[in-house]
């Protein structure tokens, strides 16, 4: 008894036979930090609510922006004041069209004839000309001039002078003498018929520079001006011809009251064109300068 007594007592204190270890502090903590779920730090890319609503508000800022961007070209900032930098179609001279509707300052007699002079006389007009009188040359308007480089340099002059007379009568020169706005202010608003029925009327109806309505004097009296000096001083007499066919074709004068009125109407008719197209232009503008954002174009897609 006394050999089993010490045989049991040596089994119940041997590590090697023990089925319950003393607990080790260290291994204890080791092994409760393994079953607790470990707290992850924030990934960098994580945005809280409040940078996901400044994110928003960026976004919405930049689409503002960019539905605007063709606007702020015609909110008064050109190179003189209270007019624009705008072109149509990114290259004719646009600067007397402007989208604020409400009252500006108006221009003076000198800011008048400084914009006009700086449409007229814009690099793009030149090459503009060219093309003009070569149309004019190809459809033999003006017979008299015949054909030929000589005859083509004659058409050259006569549609730049045609277009500086024109453009300084309608925009500078009645306008000063009658105080009257030469701007042209889009609406932006409305259906298209309501809105090209706006742009056809402002031949008729204008701004004084006091911002009161008026019969657009400047334009039916200007552009009629412009079609009688031109017609009556360089347009070319009546002359004689030499064809192949006629060595002494007779070629009437075009200085008479019907091609004066012929003049006088296509001018108008071209204006109004014109103002259509001012009137829909910053539509266009916009389309045409949208962008798609680099972000957009990713979603959805798969591999490369």
């Amino acid at each position: 008894m006394a050999w089993f007594a010490l045989a049991t007592a040596f089994s119940l204190h041997s590590p090697a036979q023990q089925t319950g270890q003393a607990p080790n502090p260290d291994r204890a903590g080791q092994n409760q930090q393994q079953d607790q779920p470990q707290s992850q730090p924030p990934s960098s890319t994580q945005q809280s609510p409040s940078d996901k609503d400044k994110d928003k508000d960026k976004d919405k800022a930049k689409d503002e922006k960019d539905k605007d961007k063709s606007a702020q070209d015609t909110s008064g900032q050109g190179k003189v004041a209270g007019t624009s930098n705008d072109r149509l179609f990114y290259t004719l001279p646009n600067f007397l069209t402007l989208q604020n509707k409400g009252l500006l300052p108006p221009l003076s007699t000198k800011d008048k004839y400084k914009v006009v002079a700086l449409g007229t006389f814009d690099y793009i007009q030149y090459p503009w000309w060219g093309l003009l009188a070569a149309v004019s040359q190809a459809d033999n308007s003006e017979p008299a001039y015949g054909q030929g480089w000589v005859s083509y340099a004659k058409r050259y002059g006569t549609q730049a002078a045609d277009s500086t007379i024109e453009n300084f009568m309608v925009g500078a020169v009645f306008p000063s003498i009658l105080h009257q706005d030469p701007r042209f202010y889009y609406s932006g608003q409305g259906s298209f018929g309501r809105r090209t029925g706006y742009a056809v009327s402002r031949i008729f109806v204008t701004r004084s520079d006091s911002g009161k309505k008026q019969f657009n004097y400047s334009e039916i009296f200007g552009s009629a001006a412009a079609a009688a000096i031109s017609t009556y001083t360089y347009h070319p007499r009546s002359t004689y011809l030499s064809t192949p066919t006629n060595p002494h074709l007779f070629v009437p004068s075009d200085r008479t009251l019907v091609n004066t009125i012929s003049v006088w109407g296509t001018q108008v008719s071209l204006d109004t064109i014109t103002l259509v197209v001012k009137e829909f232009w910053p539509d266009v503008h916009r389309k045409l300068s949208h962008k798609q954002r680099p972000d957009q174009g990713a979603v959805g897609r798969s591999g490369p």
